[in-house]
């Protein structure tokens, strides 16, 4: 199931997450294990949680590696210690869609959505792939609210152009 897709104004938002390079055929086994390391350094520092964790795409490289984050948002900005580093996802118009099941087709219907309403992300193109300065898919479900992996909800979210 794929939500309409839709638009909204995003404040910026502060993140603690792990940044790393990995195939896309790997994130299965790549997300539950960065993630789990970024929630034991929040439970470490006693940093709360401010919304569902994520993966940030930097730049997609469908046939080789891509440089992604894992990570979870906080109510500010926190020092990290190297492994575990601050960001901020940044404010601005966004184009979102919530799915349930199959991220593949979530993607490309939102793609799809966007080229037909004239909406232009914001990314370019690098010699590693395509670069975002905003695409993450937030895990709004996960394993320990829902054991079954094809009722998980994903939001799907890439910043546009201003």
């Amino acid at each position: 199931m794929i939500t309409e897709p839709k638009i909204e104004f995003r404040d910026e938002q502060p993140y603690m997450a792990i940044r790393t390079q990995a195939a896309l055929k790997d994130l299965r086994k790549v997300i539950p294990q960065l993630l789990t390391e970024v929630f034991a350094w929040l439970d470490k520092e006693g940093a709360p949680p401010a919304g569902a964790p994520f993966i940030r795409f930097n730049v997609i490289d469908m046939a080789a590696k891509s440089d992604i984050e894992l990570g979870v948002p906080v109510p500010g900005a926190l020092a990290g210690d190297g492994r575990v580093q601050a960001g901020a996802l940044p404010a601005g118009r966004y184009a979102s869609l919530i799915y349930t099941g199959n991220g593949i087709k979530a993607n490309a219907a939102l793609l799809d959505w966007a080229a037909k309403n004239g909406l232009v992300f914001d990314h370019w193109d690098t010699e590693n792939g395509d670069a975002f300065r905003g695409r993450y898919e937030s895990f709004l479900t996960g394993p320990d609210e829902e054991p079954d992996r094809s009722k998980w909800q994903t939001e799907v979210s890439i910043r546009l152009v201003d």
